[in-house]
C-alpha cells in the first residue's frame, strides 16, 4: 500500500478514532484541533484523554494545532469537525490551499442558519470543481478506535476518489463500501440524530421496546421521505448510512443523541444534559434544521416536529408521544 500523509481535521472522538485507524493502516497521520491546551494534553499524554482515555495514539499519529501546518503538508483532507464549524474550517483551508483538488468530509449535519446540505456548503466555499467525499455509517468511535468490526460507506462524487478512500480505511476489522449518493449519506447521517433523540427520550419516559420499535420504524419512514425529495436513492436509505446508523444511534446509550433523549424524558433540561455528555450532541441542533427544511419542501415529518417541539418550545414530553399516537389513522 502506498503511504500517505492524512490531516484529520477535528480532534473529537470520531476524528481521533478514524485518525488512529488510518494510523494503525500505516499513514503519517496529523490530527489537528483548534484548542492548543488540548492538543497540547494529547502530544504530552499520548492518546485523546477527554474522548477515547486509554486508547494510544499509534506513532505515525501526530497532533497539531497549527492549522496551516497541518494542510499544507498532507496529501488528504479528511474533514470531521462539529456542523457548525463547518463552514469556518473550510474558508480557512480555502485561504491556505485555494487550488485544493479534494477533500473528504466525516460532519454528520445540516448547516446551522441555512440548513443547506455540506456539500452545497463546499460548493461555495470552493468556487472550482472538487472531487468531494463523505464518510458515514453505523459507527461509534471508541469501537472504530479499539478496532472492533466495522462497517460503513464512503459516497463520492468520483467513483475513483471513492475508492481511493476506501482503501486507505479499509483493514482487516474496517470494510468501506462504495456510493455515489452524497445526498443520501448526508441526510441519513443527520437525520438520525433526531431519531435517536426521540427514541431517548421514549425510554427516558419508561415506555419500552415497543414504542422506541415504532419510532425506529416510522422514523425510517420520515428519513426516507426527506432524502427520496432531494434527490437521494431508496438504496442508500436501507444501508448502513440509513438504516443501519439509525438502528445503532437509537438503540445503544454510546450514542450522545440518545443520551440527550433519556435525559431530557427524565426531566432534565438540554443545558445540563449538554454538561453531562460533555460533547457537541447534533441532534439537537439538526432537529431545528430537518424541521424547517421539512417545513420548506412540504414534508411531514411529525417525529421530527415533536423533538422538534419539545427541544425548542417547552412541549413536555408526554405531550409529545400522545400527539404522535393521537394523530389521524392512515395506511402504512
Amino acid at each position: 500500500m502506498t503511504k500517505n500523509t492524512l490531516c484529520v481535521l477535528g480532534a473529537g472522538s470520531w476524528g481521533t478514532a478514524l485518525a488512529i485507524l488510518l494510523a494503525k493502516n500505516g499513514h503519517e497521520v496529523v490530527l489537528w484541533g483548534r484548542n492548543k491546551e488540548k492538543i497540547r494534553a494529547m502530544y504530552e499524554a499520548g492518546e485523546n484523554s477527554f474522548f477515547l482515555p486509554g486508547i494510544p495514539f499509534p506513532k505515525t499519529l501526530t497532533v497539531s494545532s497549527n492549522l496551516s501546518q497541518a494542510v499544507l503538508q498532507s496529501d488528504e483532507l479528511l474533514l470531521v469537525v462539529p456542523s457548525h464549524a463547518f463552514r469556518d474550517t473550510l474558508v480557512q483551508i480555502h485561504c491556505i490551499k485555494p487550488d485544493l483538488q479534494r477533500l473528504s468530509w466525516a460532519t454528520k449535519g445540516l448547516e446551522p442558519d441555512t440548513h443547506q446540505l455540506l456539500h452545497t456548503v463546499v460548493d461555495e466555499v470552493f468556487e472550482q470543481s472538487l472531487q468531494q467525499a463523505v464518510i458515514s455509517g453505523p459507527t461509534f468511535a471508541a469501537e472504530v478506535a479499539k478496532g472492533l468490526p466495522t462497517a460503513l460507506t464512503v459516497a463520492a462524487n468520483d467513483q475513483a476518489y471513492a475508492q481511493t478512500l476506501a482503501e486507505l480505511l479499509g483493514n482487516a476489522t474496517l470494510r468501506p463500501y462504495v456510493s455515489h449518493d452524497i445526498i443520501g449519506l448526508e441526510i441519513g447521517g443527520a437525520a438520525k440524530n433526531v431519531m435517536a433523540i426521540a427514541a431517548g427520550i421514549a425510554d427516558g419516559l419508561g415506555y419500552g421496546a415497543n414504542t422506541r420499535s415504532a419510532l425506529i420504524t416510522r422514523g425510517l419512514h420520515e428519513i426516507s421521505q426527506l432524502s427520496l425529495k432531494l434527490g437521494a436513492e431508496q438504496q442508500t436509505i436501507m444501508g448502513l448510512s440509513g438504516l443501519g446508523d439509525l438502528l445503532l444511534t437509537c438503540t445503544d446509550d454510546q450514542s450522545r443523541n440518545r443520551r440527550m433523549g433519556l435525559a431530557v424524558g427524565r426531566g432534565q433540561n438540554i443545558e445540563q444534559a449538554e454538561i453531562e455528555i460533555g460533547q457537541v450532541v447534533e441532534g439537537v441542533q439538526a432537529a431545528k434544521q430537518i424541521y424547517s427544511l421539512a417545513q420548506d419542501l412540504g414534508i411531514e415529518m411529525p417525529i421530527v416536529e415533536q423533538v422538534y417541539q419539545v427541544l425548542y418550545q417547552n412541549l413536555a414530553p408526554q405531550k409529545a408521544v400522545q400527539n404522535l399516537l393521537m394523530r389521524e389513522h392512515k395506511s402504512e
